[in-house]
């Protein structure tokens, strides 16, 4: 059985979580969600989701994938240097990388976008490509192991292409 990894904290859109997390789940995969600490973590619209690990307990080497959902919790996540090493060692080993919406802020400081194609949220586009990202305004944008898109409405295309990377 694949393992995933999502990372995310409060203020999380809930779509780009629970859509994800359940699709996952429904193909066959397991996820483990990791946050700031262990415990509930809560949703831009009031669904909790379980995180079994902080960020600091992460071993990015027992994952076969990353999921980095969008909301409000990119802002604050890409400020945790356990995350960022985390992120790294996923691009590092060529392991499917999978961001949504402000998903790529993190994507953006742990400087892995140089010269990769992506998409993000609108808002973020000029900080991606300050970033070294190749911009394309896409549902879904997959470059060899990364897939990003740009919105909630975009999310069937985006887990599509993450499922497809496996």
């Amino acid at each position: 059985m694949k393992k995933i990894l999502m990372i995310t904290a409060d203020g999380y859109d809930d779509s780009e979580v629970l859509y994800p997390y359940f699709r996952l789940i429904e193909q066959g995969f397991s996820v483990d969600v990791a946050s700031f600490a262990k415990g509930p973590v809560n949703g831009k619209y009031h669904f909790v989701i379980q995180a079994g690990m902080s960020f600091e307990e992460v071993c990015p080497d027992k994952y076969d994938g990353l999921m980095i959902p969008g909301g409000k919790a990119p802002e604050k996540i890409r400020q945790n240097a356990a995350v960022l090493d985390a992120v790294r060692r996923f691009m590092e080993r060529g392991l499917p990388v999978a961001a949504i919406c402000h998903g790529q802020q993190i994507l953006i400081s742990a400087k892995v976008l140089c010269g990769r194609k992506c998409t993000c949220y609108p808002g973020i586009r000029d900080d991606l490509i300050n970033a070294g990202g190749v911009y394309l305004d896409s549902e879904a944008v997959a470059d060899g192991n990364l897939v990003t898109s740009r919105r909630p409405e975009d999310l069937p295309y985006f887990m599509r292409e993450f499922v497809r990377m496996f």
